[in-house]
């Protein structure tokens, strides 16, 4: 199948899109990728290089007539979300990505694609083994790990590029011209309990939180989509409140980057509250699936018979865990005061595990404003460390700060309304894109992002548009003939 998208159109992304997805690429595990462009480089001839964390740079001379443009940096990253449904067998770190057409679109057999950000990674691999597009001098730079930490952007010493323009190919809408973006700072909360015999006369059922559709927890949080950890919360508070539900274990979400999908618990229930129990948390799943109905029409909640585990966790823990779960915000914070319809802060409770005598709940808070950032961060530890847990902030990054004067920013626009006869929607987005980053070591750079339609990302739901990619291709051609002459 992976051959059918080799023959799509562009072949110069595609069939590089097809190479690069048969190479294992888990975001901190990316040894594979980086020997994969290093060869890439090495048979072309062009200057390749590895710095010290594992970006790639390959350098490309102008084209004849070209000399005098620009040096323009041609950046996205390697890494690609790992995520699969529950029913898929797959194992990210042996196997290529598997791939089909649908249509109009490019999708993946119960996986997430890796078209964020692998489009982009192949639309560079496209440009340097070119001999016929006309561009300028080129330092390709393929970062690593951003989906979970961007510690390749925050690894790049200053002085390595000397790029007077970056293209930021990292967007997921083919009518948006990125000018700035959110950062974002990891938020983790751990604590332990003591597992307890399991009280006698009790009946265990297996709740099961599935069907949501997911995404990215970035461009996709404004939507008010269905997020799983919430919702088995809401079902074990109401079980604990008014049944005394004990809990065994929980296994929700996956990656801090991503909606959470899907939630598992196992609990126990007095047997003589058995039928009262099951009567009220029916009607609880009928009253959350139809306020859902309209956003997530697939969810689905149930509850199956378990052999009774052997321990359940101390109450004292557990009411601490459901109500501090409860009190931290999930979902869009604040929108912005200055750009209309853009989320300024937002949460994502991305990851609950209960097992073991431990607990550890992570989330990803996201802001454009650092103050923003911080205050929301401090909220969801202030809610965390009333029911005793220990949290930690890791992995922050600054957002990109819109430059309204940009000279690349005004060639880009320019040629899209010359292109397709419309402005482009020229807007700062709540994703966490590398510009910010790069932008600390490289304060003069100019910076815009764009790329083709995606839509699911980090989900296995996410699919690429053909004839989006397409209209992508040939708008990054013009740009890379037209960019602006040296000073």
């Amino acid at each position: 199948m992976n051959s059918d998208i080799k023959n799509l159109e562009p072949k110069a992304v595609w069939k590089n899109f097809a190479d690069l997805n048969a190479v294992p690429r888990p975001s901190k595990k990316e040894e594979r990728v980086i020997q994969f462009m290093v060869d890439f480089g090495k048979n072309l001839n062009l200057e390749t290089i590895v710095d010290n964390v594992g970006n790639v740079i390959i350098r490309k001379p102008a084209s004849s007539g070209m000399e005098d443009r620009k040096t323009v940096v041609m950046q996205s990253h390697l890494d690609m979300v790992h995520q699969k449904n529950s029913d898929t067998v797959f194992d990210f770190d042996t196997e290529g990505i598997k791939m089909f057409v649908d249509g109009d679109w490019v999708k993946a057999e119960g996986t997430t694609l890796g078209a964020d950000n692998g489009l982009g990674v192949a639309s560079i691999m496209g440009v340097l083994e070119s001999t016929d597009i006309a561009h300028p001098a080129i330092e390709a730079l393929f970062t690593i790990d951003e989906e979970t930490g961007m510690t390749g952007a925050m690894g790049l010493e200053g002085g390595i590029l000397k790029g007077d323009i970056l293209l930021n190919l990292d967007t997921e809408e083919d009518d948006e011209i990125g000018m700035g973006c959110a950062g974002g700072v990891d938020v983790t909360a751990t604590r332990t309990y003591n597992e307890e015999t399991t009280p006698e006369n009790t009946t265990a059922f297996e709740i099961s939180v599935t069907g949501l559709n997911g995404g990215h927890s970035g461009m996709d949080i404004i939507k008010g989509l269905g997020n799983a950890n919430k919702i088995m919360n809401r079902l074990l508070f109401d079980g604990f409140t008014n049944f005394g539900l004990r809990v065994s274990e929980i296994n929700g979400g996956s990656l801090r980057n991503a909606i959470p999908r899907e939630s598992f618990a196992s609990v126990v229930i007095d047997t003589v509250s058995k039928e009262p129990f099951l009567f009220e948390i029916h009607e609880l799943i009928n009253n959350i699936k139809a306020e859902f109905l309209a956003l997530e029409p697939n969810l689905t909640i149930e509850l199956k018979s378990i052999e009774t585990p052997k321990t359940v966790m101390d109450l004292g823990v557990q009411e601490g865990l459901i109500k501090s779960v409860y009190t931290a915000l999930n979902g869009v914070y604040r929108m912005s005061p200055d750009i209309e319809g853009l989320v300024e802060t937002s949460n994502n409770i991305a990851r609950i595990i209960v097992k073991e005598g431990k607990i550890k709940i992570g989330c990803l808070t996201r802001s454009s404003s650092e103050t923003n950032k911080w205050d929301l961060a401090n909220s969801l530890r202030a809610a965390f460390e009333l029911a005793g847990f220990n949290v930690e902030f890791s992995g922050s990054y600054p957002g990109w700060l819109p430059n309204v004067n940009s000279e690349i920013l005004k060639t880009v626009s320019d040629l899209y309304e010359e292109l397709h006869g419309e402005k482009a929607n020229v807007a700062a987005c709540h994703a966490g894109l590398e510009c910010g980053i790069l932008g600390q070591n490289y304060p003069k750079m100019d910076m815009v992002s764009f790329g083709p339609n995606i839509k699911g990302a980090h989900s296995p739901d996410e699919r690429a548009q053909i004839s989006s990619t397409q209209k992508f291709w040939k708008f990054l051609l013009e740009i890379l003939k037209n960019t602006p002459v040296k000073n």
